[in-house]
């Protein structure tokens, strides 16, 4: 049985494709902030004969990647598959967005990522085995006003996950970006944005159908993979149409509606 490392796990898409990945017997590494969530899901996951190791930990916090690879070694288990989940977006104007919320999005969504793929990656290349999937999102393909940090943390997970995954292509080791559009989550209670024209007039979809989505993207090994059919034809979109049109239609789907 392979041991797969997934970050957020303790709802949304990490927990569905915990749930996934639990049915198809690997056994798991979950990491979350919330302590009491994260036991809760460990232990309806091992009523599906798996393994489930917690580690309740905030990875926005400098010095956790680090910890949680240290940790894992001197338990001595090694990870087949890792899943940079965690992450999170706050809504507004930068100009008036509190430096903690700004500087916490890099460090979660771009830092710690960058981090745990970098600690990860040298045992599977030495092993000729091993899968990454890197989670960005659809808003990783233009700019985002109200949600501009967020947004351009996404656009690095994107171009860092592709060129990391052509640097290792044929080693074994495949490495994938993965980008849901909006998702029904507590992602965007958490952002503040969930009032916005996005979620309350454009829809978004449902996490366990994003997360099948993602979980055959890493299976098969693909680069890239776009969840739905309808955020795979918006990104598409972006590279074709005047980019202050796409930034303009981007802040008119982020403001809140009546």
């Amino acid at each position: 049985m392979s041991t797969v490392l997934i970050t957020g796990a303790s709802g949304g898409i990490g927990y569905e494709l915990a749930k996934l990945f639990a049915r198809d017997h690997h056994n798991l590494i979950l990491v979350a902030r919330s302590g009491e969530k994260l036991e809760q899901a460990a232990t309806d996951l091992k009523a599906l004969g798996i393994s489930a190791h917690t580690y309740a930990l905030d990875l926005a916090a400098p010095t956790a990647p680090k910890f949680l690879f240290d940790q894992l070694q001197s338990a001595g288990m090694s990870v087949d598959i890792l899943i940079n989940n965690a992450g999170f977006g706050a809504f507004g104007e930068f100009a008036h967005m509190p430096e903690e919320q700004i500087l916490g999005q890099i460090q979660l969504n771009i830092t710690a990522l960058t981090e745990l793929t970098r600690l990860f990656l040298p045992q599977m290349l030495s092993r000729r085995s091993g899968r990454i999937m890197n989670v960005a999102s659809t808003a990783g393909f233009q700019a985002g006003p109200l949600m501009a940090v967020y947004y351009a943390t996404k656009a690095y997970v994107i171009s860092f996950t592709e060129a990391v995954a052509y640097e290792v292509r044929n080693s074994g080791v495949t490495v994938t970006c993965f980008c849901p559009g909006a998702t029904h989550t507590g992602f965007a209670k958490r952002a503040g944005n969930d009032k916005t024209r996005l979620f309350k007039r454009l829809g978004a979809m449902n996490a366990e159908k994003v997360a099948l989505d993602g979980y055959r993207a890493v299976m098969e090994g693909r680069t890239l993979a776009i969840s739905g059919a309808h955020n795979w034809l918006v990104a598409q979109s972006t590279r074709f149409a005047p980019r202050k049109l796409v930034t303009a239609i981007s802040r008119w789907i982020s403001e809140p509606t009546p």
